[in-house]
């Protein structure tokens, strides 16, 4: 029998208060696959106006951490770590000591720094390096971020990444010696977002029509993301598919750029740009699409993958990182090149051929349904007896 253990995570955003990208599942997925497993999880993280400072979800603790949120990105984090870690200090106060402190990505940092009599571990989910595409980011916040990282990984007793990708880059930028590093996959609550949704009907809201193929791209409008890609590859694709229809979903710094772009290159017509849309709306999104394409420059994981198979999409995706090491090519996605022509080729290959298609989306669906969160709970528990 595992030792039931006290678990307190510390993390910029979640689900459950504020939510930005992929990491919010991650964290609230990894919570909740610990107290599958029998362990005590308390979550420290920010709070939208009006959420409650204590809530249970879903057998996991939250605790939501208030401060001044004005300034740059790095005062922003660096006022958090100080609500966060005088929150555990004062739980811990009241009640039993936690045997874990685990922290995700470089924002947490200064907490784990201040919490460094417990047993530490740090999650690296991306690294400056990799948001910037592959390349150091420029100034002086990209400078600093990148020495929270360096600290957070000196610091940390054990380090959690999500791909062999990823443990080389970390070693490689910040020296961290690789005994040092476990993998461990994300997961994803396949039964959840697999759902019963009439695509015609979805496609109509969107102004599309029920038969037309619909490609989405799903993410963040940043460069690392590679929404630009997608968009450069989509004139070749209509030059195939004439009635192809792109939905361009997610928001950020990039947006309005394409938006511009793709009126500029005359497929404004073909391309949908919803911004950032509801948890629902985006469950539906992928359950009427077609083909899922993932055109990332630098991808340590991608979460939008196993999304994408749990609802039985064809997914294209770049050959980088964790959909590099995830993807069997041409058996549950196509890997592509992260270059317009490569996408826009892959695109094409498969875009006439609906039992490949079906193929591709049903053998993705099996795989993701080893990735649930309460298998990789018990994979952390062991990073925690290290």
């Amino acid at each position: 029998m595992v030792e039931t253990l006290k678990i307190g995570m510390i993390s910029w955003e979640s689900i459950h208060s504020i939510r930005v990208g992929g990491l919010a599942q991650a964290v609230t997925g990894m919570a909740e696959g610990l107290v599958d497993n029998g362990h005590e999880v308390h979550v420290f993280t920010r709070s939208e106006p009006n959420q409650p400072d204590h809530e249970n979800i879903n057998g996991v603790h939250y605790h939501r951490c208030k401060f001044d949120p004005y300034g740059n990105i790095v005062e922003h984090a660096e006022k958090m770590c100080r609500a966060m870690s005088s929150k555990v200090e004062e739980l811990e106060k009241k009640e039993n000591r936690f045997d874990v402190i685990h922290g995700h990505d470089w924002m947490v940092a200064d907490a784990l720094e201040e919490l460094q009599d417990h047993d530490t571990v740090m999650s690296f989910h991306s690294t400056e390096y990799g948001r910037n595409g592959g390349e150091y980011g420029r100034g002086r916040t990209s400078h600093k971020i990148r020495g929270k990282e360096w600290l957070a990984g000196y610091i940390s007793d054990k380090i959690i990444t999500v791909s062999e990708a990823m443990k080389n880059e970390l070693q490689e930028l910040y020296e961290i010696p690789p005994e040092k590093i476990s993998v461990v996959p994300n997961g994803s609550k396949a039964q959840k977002i697999e759902q019963e949704v009439d695509p015609g009907k979805v496609k109509e809201r969107y102004g599309i029509h029920p038969l037309a193929p619909m490609i989405t791209f799903l993410g963040r409008m940043v460069y690392q993301k590679g929404p630009d890609i997608m968009l450069d590859a989509i004139p070749n694709i209509l030059d195939y598919r004439w009635d192809a229809e792109f939905m361009m979903v997610g928001d950020g710094g990039m947006r309005k750029y394409l938006e511009s772009k793709a009126k500029q290159q005359g497929i404004s017509h073909s391309t949908n740009f919803p911004g950032y849309v509801s948890e629902k709306e985006k469950l539906d999104l992928l359950n009427a699409s077609d083909i899922v394409c993932i055109p990332s420059r630098n991808e340590p994981f991608g979460i939008v993958l196993f999304e994408a198979w749990a609802t039985g999409n064809a997914v294209i995706a770049s050959n980088v990182g964790g959909l590099s090491e995830n993807i069997d090519n041409f058996k549950d996605g196509i890997k592509a090149s992260p270059h317009p022509e490569s996408i826009g080729w892959s695109i094409n290959h498969v875009i006439d051929d609906p039992r490949f298609i079906n193929r591709l989306g049903k053998n993705g669906r099996k795989k993701s349904k080893k990735f649930t969160w309460e298998n990789i709970g018990r994979k952390i528990q062991q990073v925690y007896k290290k």
